[in-house]
This record gives structure tokens, C-alpha cells and sequence, in this order.
């Protein structure tokens, strides 16, 4: 797939050029590509969509082990990969920029690591926003009331918007999982969490 001169000099201009040269990959790596794309979706005033579309990629990535296998397969050609990608992006109706990036890290060899990329934009959007991104799991589907209170408990006791990421899990054995960015919820809120999770139970 062949870039246009702006994008390709944008994003090595916000990823840097030592970057692409080197062939390992680290977190830092995986936030300098995701600060490329924070920086390249902000100047063309895209940010709420390509965030859009960032979660709707993890929740792909997350929700699909074909497609999953498939972005960890070590063997698959690149240009079978973006025949896959591209069919996401149409159908999905993704902004361009948004589709040049996944096809540049398509040719980089970099998007074995795209699920790290885009959860690290994702929180650099949260982040720029004062918000906490919170992840939120249970072996029972919670209503809408049960999420909203949930997530006033949160934002009460981290003292922070909350933007929180929910998932109906029933392989969990019971109960629910919380965590605020990388710290699982203490003990005095998982007591205010509890009261909740007993509503459930006895619904």
C-alpha cells in the first residue's frame, strides 16, 4: 500500500525516525506509536472517531480468537493481512487516516503489537480528558442502573472521571472484577461494590 508524503512524514515525525530502525519493541515503543497517532488524529480533528474506532478494534481483538490468532500468527503474509484489514476498515466505515496507520503497521511488522498501540491510545485519550480508564468484568450482564452506580462509586473513591470499559464475562466463576488504569480496586470500595454485587445475586 503506498502512503501519501504527508502522512508517511508526519508519522515518522511524531514516532521518530530511530524508531522504525530498530527492531525490537518495547511499552515505550507502543507509546510512541500511540502518541503518533494521538498527535496525527488531533491535528486533523479526528480524535473522537479514531478513538471510536480504536475501541471498536480492541473490542474486535478481544471479543474474536479468529481474528485474534490471526493478528499473533507469526507465519500470515502481510498482504493477506491487509486484505483482512482493509475488510474491517470498509465495512466499519474507519477514516482514512485511521486505516493508512493500521496498514503502516502492517509493513513495519508492528501490528502483532497493535492490541498494546491502541489500548495506549485509548488511555492517552482518557488521559487528556482528567479521566481514569476503568475496566469492569461480571459473571452476570448488569443493567444500565447497575453500571452508572458502579461507576459513581469509582469516581467518588479515585476522585476522578471515570470512563469505564464494561464486559459481560461468564467464564468468571462469580462476582465482579474491577480495575482503575493498573490498580485493582481496595477493600473498602470492593465493600461498597459488594453491596451491588449482592442485588445481583438475589435478583
Amino acid at each position: 500500500m503506498l502512503f501519501s508524503a504527508w502522512f508517511l512524514n508526519n508519522l515518522q515525525h511524531y514516532i521518530g525516525t530511530k524508531l522504525s530502525k530498530n527492531t525490537g519493541f518495547s511499552i515505550t515503543s507502543a507509546e510512541r506509536y500511540s502518541l503518533a497517532l494521538f498527535e496525527l488524529s488531533e491535528e486533523n480533528n479526528l480524535l473522537s472517531s479514531i478513538e471510536d474506532q480504536a475501541s471498536s478494534m480492541l473490542d474486535l481483538i478481544n471479543e474474536n480468537n479468529d481474528f485474534y490468532n490471526l493478528i499473533k500468527d507469526p507465519t500470515i503474509k502481510q498482504e493477506n493481512l491487509s486484505k483482512v484489514i482493509n475488510k474491517i476498515v470498509e465495512s466499519n466505515k474507519f477514516d482514512a487516516l485511521f486505516k493508512n496507520f493500521l496498514n503502516f503497521l502492517i509493513q513495519k511488522r508492528r501490528f502483532f503489537f497493535i492490541e498494546s498501540i491502541l489500548k495506549s491510545f485509548v488511555e492517552t485519550c482518557s488521559r487528556k480528558r482528567g479521566e481514569l480508564k476503568a475496566e469492569l468484568k461480571s459473571a452476570k450482564k448488569l443493567s444500565n442502573d447497575e453500571i452508572i452506580k458502579i461507576t459513581e462509586v469509582l469516581t467518588k473513591n479515585f476522585k476522578s472521571k471515570i470512563k469505564l470499559n464494561y464486559k459481560y464475562d461468564k467464564s468468571l466463576i462469580g462476582g465482579l472484577v474491577v480495575q482503575v488504569g493498573s490498580t485493582m480496586v481496595d477493600a473498602s470500595i470492593k465493600n461498597k461494590l459488594q453491596q451491588i454485587e449482592n442485588r445481583m445475586i438475589e435478583a
